[in-house]
């Protein structure tokens, strides 16, 4: 079974977490969730059908050098990780590599040759300033699958770009990387026999 890390920021889009991850659990595969701190003012963990982490599970799980890393063992148990909704702060974060929560120490740590989709989302003006563009640009440089923003009228009271994707969007396109690493693993299976 397929195992899908998703990731939660502090966008307003947090709200659609529970949904999300309704839907991914309906594809057949685990799943497990990361929250910042900021992500959780906008939904109900409760709400959630999957265990749900924070930086607190991070500081309460280590306690001596022989424990587990939270962050490196996610890492590990997850195919492909989802960051939806990924908020202005957290890409900037990412793409200067900085690691100082749960959700960036998951994507620094992050196995490069599994698929990282990320699904920005926020205010339009956040989205229109120029230094987005380019640290969109940076994560994709690094093999991230981006999961494009749509126009909509924000919860703000804005219209433009800078709503998150719609949730059947997010879905097809782990879909199509699931059924890519599956296609991959058959096919490196099939080559060793």
């Amino acid at each position: 079974m397929r195992r899908v890390l998703v990731a939660a920021s502090g966008s307003v889009a947090a709200v659609k977490l529970p949904e999300l991850v309704g839907r991914l659990l309906e594809l057949g595969v685990e799943v497990k969730v990361v929250t910042t701190e900021h992500a959780k003012h906008f939904y109900d963990s409760r709400d959630v059908p999957a265990k749900v982490y924070s930086d607190l599970d991070e500081w309460e799980m280590w306690k001596q050098r022989t424990d587990p890393v939270l962050h490196i063992e996610l890492r590990r148990w997850a195919d492909l990780m989802v960051v939806a909704p990924l908020d202005a702060n957290t890409l900037g974060k990412i793409a200067s590599g900085i690691c100082d929560n749960l959700l960036t120490c998951v994507v620094r740590a992050w196995d490069l040759k599994r698929p990282l989709l990320f699904c920005p989302a926020m205010n339009t003006a956040m989205w229109e300033h120029p230094i987005t563009a380019m640290q969109i640009q940076t994560l994709k440089s690094f093999g991230y699958i981006e999961v494009p923003c749509i126009v909509k009228k924000l919860v703000c009271g804005d219209e433009g770009y800078g709503a998150m994707a719609e949730i059947s969007t997010i879905i097809e396109k782990v879909q199509e990387c699931l059924e890519q690493l599956y296609s991959h693993s058959l096919g490196e299976t099939q080559h060793q026999q």
